[in-house]
């Protein structure tokens, strides 16, 4: 079972999103933070295989969850026994703007 960190600008964003979410429609937000957390644990439980980013990110060794019920993927990387949350990525933001994350 993997150790799941999260980088600081990563729980940024999510917290950004839970916010706009819960201005949109009480307890969105919230919402959001579970659809999150269950993506987490089946991370951390191995229980998806991840997939692959397209492009540079994914020869740079980027993969991803995606969320079903929101618009965003948990994107990840895999260093010594511990996969590493670079980003929370709404899929209509600039592609690959968290590559430099990769090397954090």
């Amino acid at each position: 079972m993997p150790t799941v960190r999260i980088l600081r600008q990563a729980a940024e964003e999510a917290e950004a999103a839970a916010g706009w979410y819960e201005q949109e429609r009480e307890n969105l937000g919230q919402d959001f933070f579970q659809a999150i957390e269950a993506g987490i644990q089946l991370i951390e439980d191995d229980l998806v295989p991840l997939v692959s980013m397209p492009g540079h990110a994914g020869s740079l060794g980027a993969k991803r969850l995606i969320l079903r019920r929101f618009p965003y993927d948990i994107v990840v990387v895999e260093r010594l026994g511990e996969v590493i949350v670079i980003a929370f990525a709404h899929h209509a933001r600039k592609p690959g703007y968290w590559r430099n994350r990769i090397a954090e």
